[in-house]
């Protein structure tokens, strides 16, 4: 027959599939037409461990792709890497001839049998071998051997190419466990990380929960530092989405001329740097959530591609003209009066409208004062760890009526700040915070917090008039921690012990709370609930 016609056939079966296995058996059904092939093996050298590892196998039954190696002696280790050792094919008529295939023959149980060897050979390195055997000695001519090396090149390139793509879908894999496991222990720790959740955040948190499930844009509205990031996370988590991507951007925090590029990608050379495709923050958060942070800096030509990601579910690359369509749920956070800047033209009042589907205002640490002393043993035990502190050190007498007491205008991430300060300075010591300025004149003239609230024109106001949360600041700590348990108890109706408790609310042995009412003189009994004035 024509070579060519061999060539071309045995190529086109060869890469035909990268199931390499599949692909070997198509082979032998047409070579053992054209020469003696019982069987065809495929094997890959690994010279880190010195063996020769059976890739696949393919006979007139089908083919076989188990792993198997083939321990090789040194000495045949250093002629198996010898490239110029040994020719690209060889015949062995008998398989005991050759001490690397005698090596094979044994593992397979190969006995009275003729094979033609080529050695797969790519940018001289030794990668592999590809044989065919067939039963029977003295079966193989010096034309067969001339017929088979012709393959040797596509057999190479085959073989390399199907462990390239076997590799990809194992990286594939275990991104995919390593994504399941992550998404798993966000999910196992929702809610427990977001201190407040039953205090100065409860109101907050209820709205999470009922917009959670909803695939509506979601606006969250707080001072800087309040926690928007992490009710953010809170509405991704407890979502239909949680298993999808959150991408969160600080929209202040990307250049102008780079905000489009970032937030819809764009397409090779569609401006000077632009030298491949690029997927943008909205396709990389298909099938999840964006949460955009500071969204009233974005520009008003950002602003437009924005809106019609809302109306159309689709985004266009920069430079590019077919749309893509994204399925991608938008939570927005703003520090900042949108309607303002709408009303001086530096928003747009459709995409304010668009964004603002259901807003949640997240109150200021000032106006929650109640979850300071939960927040500080947070951030004393995280901090601890960061810092890598051999022990925890405890607060100094007065110092958390001190923190109590304190305005917060960088709300809870001052408060964090303030924290990991006190530690490095502690020495070891008591934490005193003796560098905090002094409290706020509001809470020394007043003793009541303000309560913040949507005035239902995205504007975040804070009305006169005594808070249920806040404590006098005048009170000494027994009086907060008495304060405090009793709105716990009316919060479980005098509930006590069990899952809902008051104790487990407060983290406390029940026996411990009811030594702590007994003490600030909170009646309990067989109602359960705190007397009246007490």
């Amino acid at each position: 027959m024509e070579r060519t016609d061999f060539f071309r056939e045995f190529t086109f079966r060869i890469c035909g599939s990268l199931n390499i296995g599949e692909a070997l058996w198509h082979c032998l059904l047409y070579v053992r037409n054209i020469l003696p092939a019982d069987e065809l093996v495929l094997t890959v050298y690994n010279p880190a461990v010195g063996t020769l590892d059976l890739v696949a196998r393919a006979d007139d039954k089908g083919f076989v792709m188990e792993p198997e190696s083939v321990p090789m002696p040194f000495h045949v280790r250093r002629e198996l890497e010898n490239v110029q050792r040994y020719d690209r094919v060889r015949i062995r008529n008998d398989v005991w001839q050759d001490p690397i295939i005698k090596e094979v023959a044994l593992r397979l149980e190969w006995s009275g049998c003729s094979v033609i060897v080529a050695r797969l050979i790519i940018q001289h390195q030794f990668i592999g071998s590809l044989i065919v055997r067939a039963s029977g000695s003295e079966r193989y001519t010096e034309e067969h051997a001339e017929l088979w090396a012709m393959v040797n090149e596509p057999a190479g390139i085959a073989l390399a190419n199907s462990r390239q793509y076997q590799e990809l879908l194992r990286l594939k894999e275990t991104l995919a466990d390593d994504n399941r496991y992550l998404h798993n222990e966000l999910r196992k720790n929702v809610g427990a990380q977001i201190v407040g959740a039953n205090f100065g955040l409860k109101d907050a948190m209820d709205q999470v929960y009922k917009v959670a499930p909803l695939g509506g844009p979601v606006l969250l509205m707080g001072e800087t530092g309040s926690g928007k990031e992490i009710i953010a996370n809170a509405i991704h988590n407890l979502s239909p989405r949680n298993s999808g991507p959150l991408i969160t951007v600080n929209c202040g925090a990307i250049p102008e001329s780079l905000i489009d590029s970032e937030l819809f990608g764009h397409q090779k050379g569609a401006f000077t740097g632009a030298l491949t495709d690029r997927r943008g923050r909205f396709e990389r958060a298909d099938k999840g959530t964006i949460f955009l942070d500071e969204v009233g800096e974005l520009p008003l030509h950002t602003q437009l591609r924005l809106l019609r990601v809302l109306q159309e579910k689709e985004v266009e690359r920069v430079g590019g003209s077919q749309p893509v369509k994204v399925d991608v749920k938008i939570v927005s956070a703003t520090s900042r009066s949108l309607e303002k800047l709408v009303s001086e033209g530096a928003f747009r009042d459709d995409l304010y409208h668009r964004l603002r589907v259901y807003p949640i205002c997240i109150p200021p640490l000032r106006e929650r004062r109640l979850d300071i002393p939960a927040l500080v043993e947070h951030f004393v035990e995280r901090k601890s760890r960061e810092l890598g502190l051999r022990f925890t050190p405890v607060l100094a007498p007065g110092a958390l009526d001190r923190l109590i007491r304190y305005d917060w205008p960088g709300n809870v991430r001052e408060l964090a700040n303030v924290v990991e300060r006190a530690l490095i300075h502690s020495d070891g010591k008591h934490l005193d915070f003796d560098d905090l300025s002094a409290p706020s004149r509001r809470g020394e003239l007043t003793g009541a917090e303000t309560v913040a609230s949507d005035n239902g024109n995205g504007t975040i106001e804070s009305p006169p008039g005594d808070s249920a949360q806040a404590p006098p600041a005048h009170l000494k700590l027994d009086d907060v921690a008495a304060s405090h348990i009793r709105q716990v108890m009316e919060m479980t109706g005098g509930k006590i012990e069990g899952k809902n408790g008051a104790a487990a609310l407060l983290g406390m042995n029940p026996a411990t709370l009811r030594y702590r009412m007994q003490k600030f003189g909170i009646s309990f009994g067989r109602r359960g609930t705190p007397e009246k004035g007490k």
